[in-house]
């Protein structure tokens, strides 16, 4: 018995200290993005900054602040994220619930084709066409309407209504005369808030990092989400460090992106770490009824 509990602190400590090292490889990341943003720009790219920032300066942020362009694309990503994830939200519902539901016919067919569609696609080029053939190039619809809604998501959702809610609660509240929408709204919804919450989540974040689209539907720099303009940063920065920099304003800019840059990383990703403290209770609870059940 002895063996046996001192065996159990040894691996117990060793879970310990690998769990720790896997923290730390994660986390200084950040952290070094953190004390970057606030250090002297010169120090950060000669490689003295590691652990502790130095010269500490807000040059970065304060260019972002007195930004328009930025302020811009920081309003533009927050509204296409709410418009985005509310309509991702109502759409995974709509098909979500119909699909859990044993007594409607033909859901094994319909969740077959959704399934198709998650390894089969039309591609960038004709999805290029359609969106411009139906007029969106260059306007809001072009950053929502071709992801309104995930299969995954669907998925997930229909596996917690019918793991989740209880077949006899839905039976009483028809008995009482709740129609499917009256059920879903009165009943339904209310027992699922940890899967929600997941949602919001997964769409939220999906939205708020969204680019890809940005570059390819959108021409207009007014309507530039905060993440394109982000990456013009990143890749106007790393331009400049091929070129030569016995210029001195030429330093100076490049010393400039480099605050910039370690900014504007902060700053766009900030809304969503102050997000996930809310909802973590909801996201290890939801995600797991709904992705492991079933």
């Amino acid at each position: 018995m002895f063996g046996k509990g001192r065996e159990d602190r040894r691996f117990h400590w060793f879970i310990t200290i690998f769990l720790c090292f896997i923290v730390l490889i994660v986390a200084y990341p950040l952290f070094f993005v953190v004390i970057a943003s606030i250090s002297d720009p010169q120090a950060v790219i000669t490689g003295e900054v590691l652990l502790l920032p130095r010269g500490i300066q807000f040059t970065g942020y304060d260019k972002i602040i007195h930004n328009t362009e930025l302020q811009r694309g920081f309003l533009n990503t927050i509204i296409y994220t709410a418009v985005g994830t509310s309509i991702n939200l109502v759409l995974t519902v709509c098909a979500a619930y119909p699909l859990s539901r044993k007594d409607v016919m033909g859901r094994q067919l319909v969740t077959a084709f959704l399934l198709f569609t998650m390894f089969f696609s039309g591609g960038m080029i004709p999805t290029y066409l359609l969106i411009r053939d139906l007029g969106m190039i260059n306007t809001v619809w072009a950053m929502i309407l071709p992801n309104a809604v995930s299969v995954v998501n669907v998925i997930i959702m229909r596996t917690y209504f019918q793991t989740t809610i209880p077949g006899e609660v839905q039976e009483a509240a028809s008995i009482d005369g709740c129609g499917n929408l009256k059920m879903l709204w009165k009943v339904v919804l209310p027992l699922s808030m940890p899967i929600i919450a997941v949602m919001i989540l997964f769409y939220s974040v999906a939205h708020w990092n969204a680019y890809f689209n940005a570059m390819l539907y959108l021409n207009d720099r007014k309507m530039y989400p905060l993440q394109l303009l982000l990456r013009e940063i990143l890749v106007q920065d790393d331009l400049q460090d091929m070129v030569s920099l016995g210029d001195d304003s030429l330093l100076k800019n490049v010393l400039t992106t480099e605050s910039i840059k370690y900014a504007a990383v902060i700053a766009a990703n900030l809304p969503v770490l102050l997000l996930y403290p809310f909802l973590q209770k909801y996201f290890v609870k939801g995600i797991f009824i709904g992705a492991v059940k079933g």
